[in-house]
């Protein structure tokens, strides 16, 4: 079977690889903490680690996601626009890998399943057609943006640098909606933007604890 200018199976395997350096990465210990960590309290820092974790897992969905997308869809550059997103979303795992390290915590045990849905879903998406899998971004990155919102809202206002790390996330995933849209992807209707704000909880709001 042949999608575009490669076969389904050399995709596959570039999923599979994306995957294994995902969840084979060495999580950086022992990191110095910044000076402002000093003011934060041992309860605010807890905090902190726990909302990093629960992002982290979300970008590991987030890269499943997209990789999942790729690997079905027709078109050459929109596939060529998800790559790129999910690159992104490499780029947010470093940051909240790093940060856990310099909280002294880890990443959830719960993500190469987290990881495995997420392409199932992808894929799923993408076979419906390539503005349906668009709209699906847009939708998805619409949520993100909310949950981002709301981890701002619980974390400490002392801990300037997760409040950075999130911030330079959430920018990057309003612009992946937005090029979604300008793509030609569907607007996903409310009630099916909810329903994948529940899913999404469900699926990550597990590892603030795992």
């Amino acid at each position: 079977m042949t999608i575009g200018s490669e076969s389904f199976f050399d995709r596959l395997i570039g999923v599979f690889d994306t995957g294994l350096r995902t969840l084979a990465r060495e999580q950086p210990k022992d990191l110095e903490p910044p000076e402002s960590d000093a003011n934060l309290t041992p309860d605010e820092k807890k905090k902190s680690a726990a909302l990093m974790r629960v992002n982290h897992a979300g970008e590991v969905c987030a890269q499943g996601l997209y990789e999942g997308q790729a690997l079905v869809s027709r078109v050459e550059s929109t596939r060529g626009d998800l790559l790129q997103a999910a690159e992104d979303e490499k780029r947010h795992l470093h940051w909240c890998e790093e940060r856990l390290g310099q909280l002294e915590d880890s990443t959830s045990v719960l993500t190469p399943i987290l990881y495995g849905l997420s392409v199932c879903v992808g894929a799923a998406a993408g076979l419906i057609g390539d503005r349906i899998s668009l709209g699906f971004v847009e939708a998805t990155e619409d949520q993100v943006c909310k949950h981002l919102d709301g981890h701002l809202n619980e974390i400490s206002s002392k801990d300037t640098q997760s409040r950075e790390i999130l911030e330079k996330i959430r920018e990057d995933e309003m612009r992946h909606g937005s090029n979604a849209l300008n793509k030609g992807g569907i607007e996903f209707p409310r009630p099916v933007k909810t329903g994948m704000t529940l899913v999404s909880k469900l699926m990550t709001e597990t590892t603030r604890h795992i």
